[in-house]
């Protein structure tokens, strides 16, 4: 079934994409479709090739892990590569990995003989799961039906965010093995439906993405009886609930000793980590922290406003997003920039909204810490812990030099970062393109304090006991980053709001991973280089 749901969005993808820019209201030669090609069909085709490979492994009575080398992580943790897996992996995304770390105690027999979760008692049910879909990344709403089918065993009553209605047609006939055989319905409605649907008695379990505030109305109710519900403790909804939700995230630049080029990129990767989807992004960068010792401070800063003035202008299609910008305006006359869009710079370091507030719109902040080195970047982990909310993903920007000259200061730093997510040299947002990556919140959020929500998606290789997945990138694009030294064959990423052929490279990526054609790649590459 999951091969035929992988052959059908194959088929499928064309309209798949035609759909999604109805909904976010871009034209067909905008350089940013290609961002509708990466996260939408070409996510969902990686995802159910990944979960059938799994799939087969235990129908064959061997774990997903065998044949994988596990490796261990700082704190005795049990790491689980999950990119590159295969020979195109290392082709397509050299220089990229991204490991999965279980919780500390796990040890690796366990990892191996637990990988498959409910499929290891695939006769066994767990009823019946609501899952309610997210509105800004296409591929959110079938993800997360998988991982009700497969982590869990639950048949799933799928309702669209109703901003993704005009995929309603393409999500029926790429799901239709699965809804013929009366495993998976996909509903419409709004707020009245989604509560009607997760209060329904015959529902087990709740499965949302989305905000802090939408998740605690579900689960509290809203105004002051919900208030009230959540400060005695007796929440409204009396099922479990899973969630991925959003936060704060920050970028941490760790000072160093950079070339132009070096700057001009990676002002571009910060810029991207907030633009991507106009910003609507739970994992989208909102704090960027700066050395304020930095010599190279003020041209680094120089390179960012730069490239956020030249990223492609969008509509502001997710509903809210002109009034949360009005917001952080009214908090921050200073920060106006081109397209709607707002850089905060000189924030303070704490009891400010934009530390405390998912604006989920074009709005970052700029936080300076002193020191340089390990210094600064101590401080910069217990800012990025203590004082933002949320702990979906954070990521690290250093100069392989640097990173040498840290030594195991980095990897304390990664260990003590308390994020689903933590990405050196690569943007957060690539593990959520990764199949056999977890997507989540960092373990042990309460209802009553939930800030990036509880459990895990995508996670292919359906491992248990996860805590995080530690994503790592080459400092420098290809070519450049060879003459560096740095042996990686990528160029600047598809995602890049700045790639000039994301569009080309997402839509030959898209159908590579449909149907594995190797005439495809000598295309992706040319594509990719001349971006």
């Amino acid at each position: 079934m999951l091969d035929e749901v992988h052959a059908l969005t194959a088929a499928n993808a064309e309209a798949w994409v035609a759909a999604a820019l109805v909904i976010k209201q871009l034209a067909a030669d905008s350089p940013l479709v290609g961002e509708e090609w990466l996260s939408g069909p070409a996510t969902l085709l990686s995802a159910t090739a990944a979960l059938s490979e799994t799939l087969s492994a235990l129908e064959q009575g061997k774990s997903p892990l065998d044949g994988v080398a596990l490796d261990s992580a700082p704190g005795g943790r049990v790491s689980v590569p999950a990119l590159p897996h295969g020979i195109y992996d290392k082709l397509l995304l050299s220089g990229f990995s991204a490991d999965v770390w279980l919780r500390p105690g796990v040890d690796a027999a366990a990892a191996r003989a637990n990988a498959g979760l409910a499929q290891l008692d695939p006769a066994a049910t767990r009823g019946v799961g609501a899952v309610l879909g997210a509105g800004n990344i296409m591929s959110i709403a079938p993800l997360d039906t998988l991982y009700e089918l497969y982590a869990n065993n639950r048949v799933v009553a799928l309702k669209l965010n109703p901003i993704t209605n005009p995929l309603l047609e393409v999500f029926e006939t790429v799901f239709a093995p699965f809804i013929e055989a009366g495993f998976v319905r996909i509903l419409t409605g709004g707020a009245a439906e989604g509560g009607y649907l997760v209060n329904h008695d015959l529902v087990d379990h709740v499965h949302m993405t989305g905000g802090a505030p939408t998740h605690d109305a579900i689960v509290w109710g809203v105004g002051e009886e919900g208030a009230a519900r959540k400060k005695s403790g007796e929440p409204l909804l009396t099922k479990p609930i899973t969630s991925e939700l959003g936060g704060v995230a920050p970028v941490i630049v760790v000072p160093g000793d950079w070339s132009d080029a070096d700057l001009k990129f990676q002002a571009e990767h910060v810029a991207t980590m907030r633009l991507h989807n106009g910003g609507y992004n739970c994992v989208a960068a909102q704090t960027l922290v700066l050395s304020a010792d930095w010599p190279q401070k003020k041209q680094f800063l120089a390179e960012l406003r730069s490239a956020i003035d030249a990223a492609p202008a969008r509509p502001a299609y997710y509903p809210g997003s002109d009034n949360r910008v009005a917001d952080a305006l009214s908090n921050y006359p200073e920060s106006q920039r081109a397209n709607g869009r707002l850089l905060v710079e000189n924030l303070p370091t704490s009891d400010t909204p934009l530390l405390r507030t998912e604006y989920f719109s074009p709005v970052l902040g700029v936080v300076e810490l002193p020191g340089t080195g390990s210094e600064f970047l101590s401080a910069a982990v217990t800012f990025a812990n203590d004082e933002l909310i949320g702990t979906l993903g954070a990521n690290l920007i250093v100069h392989p030099r640097t990173i040498n000259e840290l030594g195991n200061a980095l990897d304390d730093a990664i260990e003590k970062l308390r994020y689903g997510t933590v990405a050196v040299n690569a943007w957060t947002g690539l593990a959520f393109l990764t199949p056999r990556a977890s997507w989540g919140a960092f373990p042990g959020h309460v209802l009553d304090d939930i800030q990036s929500g509880v459990g895990v998606v995508h996670n292919a290789f359906l491992l248990d006991d996860v805590e995080r997945t530690v994503v790592r990138g080459p400092f420098r694009p290809a070519p450049r980053a060879v003459f560096a030294g740095e042996f990686v064959l990528s160029p600047k990423p598809p995602w890049f709001v700045s790639n000039k052929t994301g569009t080309g490279t997402g839509k030959a990526l898209t159908g590579f991973y449909g149907d594995g054609k190797l005439s495809r790649l000598p295309g992706i590459f040319l594509s990719a280089l001349r971006g």
